[in-house]
């Protein structure tokens, strides 16, 4: 997902995603976005449930 204009508020949409769908995605790219500090608390947090399978961010 690089470069496509993604938002803290995208974020939040992702992480309720990867919690709610299994999910067996191992890396995120999500460089070149607009995210701030808000959206990347979101998204490490979501790295920390033993269920997440994402390994890169």
């Amino acid at each position: 997902l690089i470069d496509c204009g993604l938002t803290d508020e995208v974020c939040a949409a992702l992480t309720s995603a990867l919690k709610s769908n299994p999910s067996h995605l191992r890396e995120l790219d999500l460089s070149g976005n607009k995210i701030r500090d808000s959206g990347v608390k979101l998204l490490s947090a979501e790295l920390e449930d033993p269920h997440c399978k994402l390994e890169i961010l």
